[in-house]
């Protein structure tokens, strides 16, 4: 039987999002309430709860929402921070909010960014979902959105961007000596098989994914920018979402610069409040370290 939160042996097995299993891993799930902000008392006491409530076979997710539930009694901030994997999911059912949102991310890292664009190859027209530039680098790169998290980019996809990586060497994304496509990116909100990696890795192909590379991963770099996807707000339902999405409203700091938008989707001045209200606690604090 597991013995508590501090304790190595853990015996338990749970049910991943893949259909894979694993023993519970306790550092997993502290690491992630830590930088969702919970505080080192507040942990414990979550991961207390969950341990009562373990079980052989449980699911992933449903760890995830007993703890988001728990992390929600605590403070807003905190749960909001947590969801975020899954707010991520909620950037459907297109990928076209996805991307949006990573011209967003990159536009904060000091890039300029384009997205759905076409480019001429040498032996066919490709149609790039992001192009980004800067100073000293450039890239283009294809963004695979997957709505369910067990849904992983496959070596298929990979083989796909090295191809379209050689036929674009020629084509320029702007005008200075860096500019050429020399860099293909594929991102996706999930994972990638381990031999999609393993084959990017050797083909020169740059992965971004939730969790890949270890460090400078998609999530490191959303925590570092704070740029977080408006379906991270509790503050919102679905239909509030999309609507604010299909006005090109795709990031938190989206509504700050335009709350008209809020009037807009018809939210009453106190719900207007509490949006803007979550929005600055979210951007105010700062995530702990990794």
């Amino acid at each position: 039987m597991y013995r508590g939160w501090y304790d190595a042996v853990v015996t338990f097995l749970v049910l991943k999002a893949d259909g894979t299993k694993e023993y519970f891993k306790v550092e997993k799930l502290r690491r992630s309430l830590r930088r969702a902000g919970a505080t080192p008392e507040e942990i414990v006491t979550i991961i207390t709860r969950i341990e009562h409530q373990l079980y052989n076979g449980m699911r992933t997710q449903e760890i995830y929402r007993l703890a988001f539930d728990l992390l929600r009694d605590i403070g807003a901030t905190a749960a909001t921070r947590y969801a975020l994997r899954r707010a991520l999911l909620g950037l459907g059912p297109t990928g076209f909010p996805f991307e949006r949102f990573l011209g967003r991310l990159f536009a904060a890292d000091g890039y300029t960014t384009e997205t759905g664009i076409t480019l001429e190859g040498h032996c066919a027209p490709h149609e790039i979902d992001i192009a980004a530039y800067k100073e000293d680098h450039a890239f283009v790169g294809e963004a695979k959105f997957h709505a369910r998290p067990g849904i992983k980019t496959d070596l298929q996809v990979a083989m796909y961007s090295y191809a379209r990586l050689l036929d674009l060497r020629d084509q320029k994304i702007c005008n200075g000596d860096i500019c050429g496509v020399k860099e293909f990116w594929l991102i996706t909100n999930t994972k990638f098989t381990v031999t999609a990696e393993k084959y990017s890795e050797c083909a020169g192909i740059n992965l971004l994914s939730w969790d890949y590379p270890r460090k400078n991963n998609l999530h490191d770099r959303i925590q570092r920018a704070k740029v977080y996807p408006i379906t991270v707000l509790q503050t919102l339902n679905h239909q509030q979402i999309t609507r604010l999405i299909e006005r090109d409203i795709i990031v938190t700091s989206d509504i700050t610069e335009k709350p008209h938008m809020l009037r807009s989707i018809n939210l009453s001045q106190e719900r207007q409040t509490a949006v803007l209200n979550e929005v600055e606690s979210l951007t105010r604090h700062h995530t702990s370290a990794q």
